[in-house]
């Protein structure tokens, strides 16, 4: 089976590379999707996640091997932008690693780059105790609202959370708890926009400054008001926020920048 992927927007114009975080699918970019359809634009069902859910085993490394594939054979010379949130931005982190002079711009939204091997020993046995909840509307109803899902998107999101086979969740967990950056990371050309949430976990906050320490072409920021989700729970901000970065180089007035 192949990675399944969408196509949109402008052919003739920049790619633009939506990658969604784990749990979730393509439909988390719907409403950029619509702003950006003066883009070419590409969504694509990471392995074990909604249309690409038969491809196993899921890895960020093998992912972002195929998905490099993909940007090869579509953008014919293009300039390429890559957007990713959480497991997706660390797919993105892995493909700058790989392929350094490969793309223009990326943004790297709430990416978890640092390892907890206590946590990791808890994974699969608190998966095996709580995945039966995942049918259960009101738990999903619950984990829904933690990544400002809301009504619009509940059914999309509780079809697939529930279709989700515990192996594949903790295989998921696992990799997304196991992440570092990798070797070659500061080789990129890329410009690169490190976004996290005021409200995220102080795991996420430092993981956002290893990544823009750790590279020159790097700009990161904080996001006042905000948790784990920032497309989801504000898709205009988060529109106008990439769109001005990628124009100019502007940024929030509110927000606060790494340094």
């Amino acid at each position: 089976m192949e990675i399944h992927y969408q196509e949109h927007g402008d052919k003739n114009a920049s790619l633009v590379v939506f990658l969604h975080g784990g749990g979730v699918s393509s439909w988390m970019w719907d409403k950029q999707i619509r702003y950006f359809a003066h883009y070419h634009c590409l969504t694509i069902d990471l392995p074990e996640h909604g249309k690409s859910n038969e491809l196993k085993p899921f890895s960020i490394k093998s992912s972002a091997e195929r998905i490099i594939e993909i940007i090869e054979e579509t953008a014919a010379g293009k300039e390429i932008i890559v957007v990713g949130f959480s497991l997706g931005a660390q797919v993105i982190i892995q493909m700058l690693s790989m392929k350094p002079n490969l793309i223009d711009y990326a943004i790297i939204n709430s990416a978890l780059v640092r390892p907890s091997p206590f946590t990791l020993k808890l994974i699969r046995p608190s998966i095996k105790l709580s995945h039966p909840l995942v049918k259960n509307k009101l738990f999903s109803k619950l984990q829904a609202k933690t990544l400002y899902i809301g009504k619009e998107y509940f059914n999309s999101y509780y079809e697939e959370s529930s279709a989700m086979k515990s192996d594949s969740l903790i295989r998921i967990l696992e990799e997304n708890m196991s992440f570092k950056i990798p070797v070659g990371f500061n080789r990129a050309k890329a410009k690169i926009l490190v976004t996290v949430g005021e409200k995220e976990k102080g795991m996420m906050k430092k993981s956002a400054e290893d990544i823009t320490l750790s590279h020159s072409n790097c700009t990161g920021i904080i996001l006042p008001n905000v948790g784990h989700g920032l497309s989801l729970a504000r898709p205009e901000f988060f529109n106008h926020l990439v769109e001005s970065w990628l124009e100019g180089g502007t940024l929030p007035e509110d927000a606060k920048v790494i340094s």
